[in-house]
């Protein structure tokens, strides 16, 4: 276990630092938003994309190999149920860190974006 994590954290060390080093960071600033970017841009539709072929391989296994075998059908089952939750669990951090930002404006250096409706403003004035 100890040699799968430590070969699975030297890869992705590997793969990450072309990213670094191309990133001409010249501030803090500059350092929190290539993270924040490379999370949204790169890891994320990583782990949706595992979720996705995790589902799809239960899928197989359940429909197709499983189709005369009640323990690939039943271990089939159990790869979707996970990758069922998966998707659950990521879209739900998603939307609540989507409301988050859209709440506290993170990100937006313009100011407050929304707001509560004023009576007798229209919008353009």
């Amino acid at each position: 276990m100890k040699k799968a994590l430590a070969l699975t954290s030297a890869s992705l060390a590997a793969f990450a630092l072309p990213l670094v080093s191309f990133a001409a960071i010249n501030n803090i600033s500059d350092v929190g938003s290539f993270i924040i970017n490379t999370i949204n841009n790169v890891f994320v539709p990583v782990l949706f994309a595992i979720a996705f072929i995790v589902f799809i391989w239960g899928a197989f296994q359940t429909f197709i190999l499983g189709a005369t075998n009640d323990v690939a059908k039943e271990k089939g089952k159990d790869l979707m149920l996970w990758g069922l939750i998966g998707f659950f669990v990521m879209v739900s951090v998603w939307g609540l860190v989507n409301i988050l930002t859209g709440t506290v404006s993170f990100g937006n250096n313009a100011g407050v974006t929304g707001g509560t409706p004023k009576a007798g403003v229209q919008v353009g004035q």
